[in-house]
């Protein structure tokens, strides 16, 4: 089976939080979705879990970052510089903010930061795949499946 990543991040506003994750590409997955939380898929290994404040804290007693705080940065892969500025820029006109941070152009590699209506923190990237050096990964054992 392949290995998944679920992401699972607090909102405030479901519904807008899912409206905003759709213009951006996501896809809901209904079979996962209620008036708690909604499972947005990115690819069919990668997928972001949109919680109520509610449904976060049956989770955990840490408190939720306020929108001006960054508890992580989520870097995503694209195809092209414009497929950057794209998302960024659809992003912004659904209730983000863009380039939070600077945007970063390095030649091999661009970079621009959005944040979503709560304040998370995504930096959609291209980078040119000839300097992309090989992964080296763990083979899963038993134990980590």
């Amino acid at each position: 089976m392949a290995r998944l990543i679920f992401v699972n991040l607090p909102v405030a506003n479901l519904p807008r939080a899912i409206a905003f994750y759709q213009a951006i590409g996501f896809v809901n997955q209904p079979a996962f979705t209620d008036e708690t939380a909604a499972c947005m898929a990115w690819t069919d290994t990668i997928f972001v879990m949109l919680l109520t404040h509610d449904k976060w804290r049956s989770f955990t007693d840490r408190p939720i970052a306020p929108p001006t705080a960054s508890e992580v940065a989520l870097a995503i892969n694209l195809g092209s510089v414009a497929a950057v500025d794209h998302l960024v820029a659809t992003g912004a006109a659904n209730g983000g903010v863009a380039d939070i941070n600077p945007p970063q152009d390095m030649g091999f590699m661009y970079q621009r930061a959005l944040a979503d209506p709560d304040g998370h923190v995504w930096e959609p990237f291209w980078m040119d795949p000839a300097a992309i050096p090989p992964v080296e990964t763990n083979t899963p054992t038993e134990d980590t499946q």
